[in-house]
């Protein structure tokens, strides 16, 4: 059962949609259950499903946006909430 989604800071989640744009390869930490995970990838969407917000890499993999620890250096905590 996965845990009660937290929305992100509207400046974070800017930054995401950026690379995205741009088709920037990035470096992605985020939390899957207990185990933390770095991947490089290139997002290539964003779908929101039961009320969550996810990121999807050009791979397939599909992020919770709270999930992630690190995009690109830069911290979820590090741009203020809206």
């Amino acid at each position: 059962m996965s845990s009660k989604y937290v929305a992100i800071s509207c400046a974070f989640y800017d930054e995401l949609e950026s690379s995205a744009v741009k088709k920037e390869n990035s470096i992605i930490i985020y939390k899957d259950n207990e185990e933390v995970i770095t991947i490089h990838a290139v997002i290539v969407d964003f779908k929101t499903q039961n009320k969550e917000e996810f990121l999807i890499l050009s791979d397939g993999t599909k992020i919770r946006l709270d999930k992630i620890i690190s995009f690109n250096s830069i911290k979820p905590t590090d741009k203020d909430y809206c």
